[in-house]
């Protein structure tokens, strides 16, 4: 009896993976109307892209086994993920702000914030 989870993983099925968070952030962020679900769904996007960017980066892409970009994937996931910490805490601060001053994080609300 053989399983069909049995096999090699290759870089593809990390792209796949990193493709299917990647829309899964993209829908998130279409259908809410909650500012926290939107950022989730941002935070669901960055996470595909990291993914993506370290399978493109891994040693198996080549077939001769050497590295293709080195360690350039895990550099760029690293400045995504520090990039997306700083996009939260600001995102954050600006929700909790809205909320104090209409009592809700619905984005539909947010209408007035122009100048």
């Amino acid at each position: 009896m053989t399983f069909v989870l049995c096999g090699v993983v290759s870089v593809s099925h990390y792209l796949v993976v990193g493709a299917i968070l990647f829309t899964c952030g993209v829908v998130c962020m279409a259908l809410k109307r909650n500012a926290l679900g939107v950022l989730m769904g941002i935070e669901l996007v960055l996470n595909g892209a990291n993914i993506n960017f370290v399978a493109f980066g891994s040693e198996y892409l080549a077939g001769d086994g050497k590295s293709v970009l080195g360690l350039d994937g895990e550099v760029m996931a690293l400045f995504v993920i520090l990039l997306a910490a700083a996009e939260a805490a600001v995102a954050l601060a600006i929700t909790l702000n809205f909320y104090n001053n209409h009592a809700t994080v619905d984005v539909d609300r947010a209408d007035d914030l122009h100048g």
